[in-house]
């Protein structure tokens, strides 16, 4: 199965860069992640980067690559970071998101996990299909319809590290197609970007790079202050896909002829 990656990490206006990203990517199995520490508190850096360490590790080590092995990789995730919590009062809080999307290469099938309000999208023939929802007090507010209360939106009920401790959200698995692309992204890189341009931007572009270059572009036209890290990935040929789709699509509309 053909598989093309990009990946991005950039500081923004703040002191220091907490985003971390990681692949592990051989013939059998392939993970993108990235962790965003949570910010306010000390160690999220270090939360992050055990976070991706941890799970990288867990990978490479295990015998086994299914969405059971995957929810247990991420535990110990969250074992190892409590553990290194006690070791410092300092960093007792420290804490971490967590977008990680996994492929099988064998049996083409895909499944992702999140904590926090880092995302992972999934774009079929171009248009998007799927998304996470964001662990925070944003999307609930949303969700219950008030768009602008004035509260802190930005305030995360669930990430790697914090009390009280809440298990990752997964994915159901999903049969791949020739086509399909994922972006796996911090808060920084969405919050910037709308769906539809990023839509747009896939349907430019003849290679993956070129698309998370583009993103990357309109996100660096705005004014941005956080940190932004992101993995563009493609399953087999995109932007066919998304051709052929967007013909199909405008042949539906031409008059007929008699």
């Amino acid at each position: 199965m053909k598989m093309m990656f990009a990946s991005r990490c950039q500081q923004g206006m703040r002191d220091e860069n907490q985003d971390r990203t990681g692949t592990e990517f051989d013939e059998h199995k392939a993970c993108f992640l990235v962790c965003d520490g949570v910010a306010g508190l000390p160690g999220g850096d270090m939360a992050a980067q055990i976070v991706r360490d941890t799970l990288l590790t867990q990978l490479q080590n295990s015998e086994e690559f299914t969405p059971d092995s995957t929810r247990s990789a991420i535990e110990e995730c969250q074992r190892v970071l409590l553990e290194a919590q006690g070791k410092n009062p300092k960093y007792a809080r420290m804490s971490t998101t967590l977008a990680a999307l996994f492929i099988d290469r064998l049996t083409q099938r895909a499944w992702w996990a999140h904590a926090g309000d880092s995302r992972v999208y999934h774009f079929r023939h171009g248009v998007l299909s799927q998304v996470t929802r964001d662990h925070s007090l944003a999307q609930q507010l949303q969700e219950a319809g008030y768009e602008n209360s004035g509260i802190n939106s930005n305030l995360l009920y669930n990430a790697l590290g914090i009390e009280p401790s809440r298990p990752a959200t997964f994915s159901e698995v999903i049969a791949l197609t020739d086509g399909d692309a994922f972006l796996v992204c911090t808060d920084g890189f969405w919050l910037n970007l709308t769906t539809q341009e990023m839509e747009q931007a896939l349907r430019m572009v003849n290679a993956c790079e070129e698309w998370l270059t583009l993103m990357e572009q309109a996100v660096n036209r705005s004014v941005k202050s956080d940190n932004l890290s992101a993995l563009a990935i493609w399953i087999g040929e995109p932007q066919e896909a998304t051709l052929l789709y967007s013909q199909a699509d405008a042949a539906r509309f031409l008059p007929t002829r008699y």
